[in-house]
């Protein structure tokens, strides 16, 4: 066991040992990382706060149910995977194998999806009450966006992009957020600027005096 993790930090290795062996216990967690089952208790106190590890009641016989600790899917990115590798090759597979107005309907309807989803949640809402919300929302795809009001139109800056790797191979990827963007202020958004192509950051604009009715 020394040996695996080597000298990573305990909440490291506690983390890999629930990614190894989830739905542990904590005192199969202190076993496996060699420490006491209070100190575990800690710092899945920590993990879980930091939304890194979730607990679930699980039912093993008579008696009082037991908590058994995973982790979430923010505490699975902290992991290097190889979803890039897979995500850029069957994009590159459909490319050939599917029409490309086929390929451009399904990202649309991943973005009319997303929509959807935080439709009922939108209604209602001012033009900049709805950008707070978009800006929350791509936040929690993985994006990081700030959006400020000048003269007669709003521009949203996505200073970091979770698609950036794979748009560099298929650009096709960037309609999704700009899809998503326009169909979430109910307004149409035009890119101006763009990483791919040098930019510093993706920067899409509206005009501030359009309706946001639906």
């Amino acid at each position: 066991m020394g040996i695996l993790f080597g000298m990573k930090s305990t909440r490291d290795r506690i983390l890999q040992t629930i990614l190894r062996q989830p739905r542990r216990t904590i005192n199969e967690l202190a076993e496996a990382v060699s420490i006491n089952p209070i100190s575990v208790r800690h710092h899945l106190t920590n993990l879980q706060m930091e939304g890194l590890v979730s607990a679930e009641e699980e039912r093993h016989g008579v008696g009082r149910p037991r908590l058994v600790y995973a982790l979430t899917e923010e505490g699975m990115e902290k992991f290097p995977t190889r979803y890039l590798r897979l995500t850029t090759r069957l994009l590159a597979q459909m490319k050939e194998s599917m029409p490309g107005p086929v390929i451009s309907q399904l990202f649309s309807q991943i973005a009319e999806d997303l929509a959807n989803e935080y439709s009922e949640r939108m209604s209602g809402l001012s033009m900049e009450e709805r950008l707070d919300f978009v800006k929350e929302m791509l936040g929690e795809e993985g994006f990081t966006v700030e959006w400020e009001k000048k003269g007669d139109q709003y521009q949203i800056h996505e200073i970091t992009c979770p698609y950036y790797q794979i748009g560099v191979a298929h650009p096709e990827v960037c309609t999704v957020d700009q899809a998503l963007i326009s169909k979430m202020l109910a307004v149409p958004a035009s890119k101006i600027e763009c990483i791919l192509s040098g930019g510093t950051h993706c920067t899409y604009v509206v005009q501030a005096g359009q309706s946001t009715s639906r």
